[in-house]
């Protein structure tokens, strides 16, 4: 098919075009390969900050309590956070709240229950649990010392904001060697 003479096409352009062109734009050098600068890494996709945050909360959770040596065998436990009504704490102790998981950490090495317990509170604020139970045991077994991880984990959960309130369990669900704990909403994401 011939192509008509009176249709241009859109790469053709006139000489004084081209001229004028040339004249607007003055001369012009080459660009070579080696003269362009290299190119910049893209900074990693790990959420540095994220990690940061999480690892500063670990080690405020690592940090050691100092024991209460008023705290016994048999005792109850309470605590509640500034604001937290005390029909709340009657209703936690009554067992009116649902719990919605639980971890058994009686017999535990402090370190490993103190990992176990962190990862089960990262877990239930994730799944967005409001009540859970924490069996920690009542010492009999510590001997002259006490019941030890009774008394880390209610300093532990005393140290987070998470907990609202926490109080020994009913005697059904393990009495003064378990914890019922209320946690605070998560708030939405945005």
């Amino acid at each position: 098919m011939a192509r008509s003479r009176d249709r241009r096409d859109d790469n053709d352009i006139s000489d004084e075009d081209s001229a004028l062109f040339r004249e607007q734009v003055g001369p012009v050098e080459e660009i070579r390969q080696s003269q362009r600068p290299p190119a910049r890494e893209l900074p990693s996709a790990r959420p540095r900050m994220r990690e940061a945050d999480e690892a500063a909360v670990m080690s405020e959770l690592f940090d050691d309590i100092p024991p209460d040596p008023d705290i016994e065998t048999g005792d109850d436990l309470v605590h509640r956070q500034l604001g937290v009504q005390n029909a709340v704490i009657r209703k936690l102790r009554r067992g009116h709240y649902r719990c919605q998981a639980e971890i058994d950490l009686h017999g535990m090495v402090v370190d490993v229950a103190r990992r176990c317990l962190t990862e089960f509170l990262y877990e239930a604020l994730d799944r967005g649990y409001r009540c859970i139970r924490i069996v920690h045991g009542k010492g009999l077994r510590s001997g002259h010392r006490g019941p030890v991880l009774k008394i880390k984990v209610a300093g532990w959960l005393r140290q987070r904001d998470e907990v609202l309130a926490y109080t020994s369990a009913r005697q059904t669900d393990g009495g003064t060697g378990a914890l019922y704990v209320l946690l605070r909403k998560k708030p939405p994401q945005s």
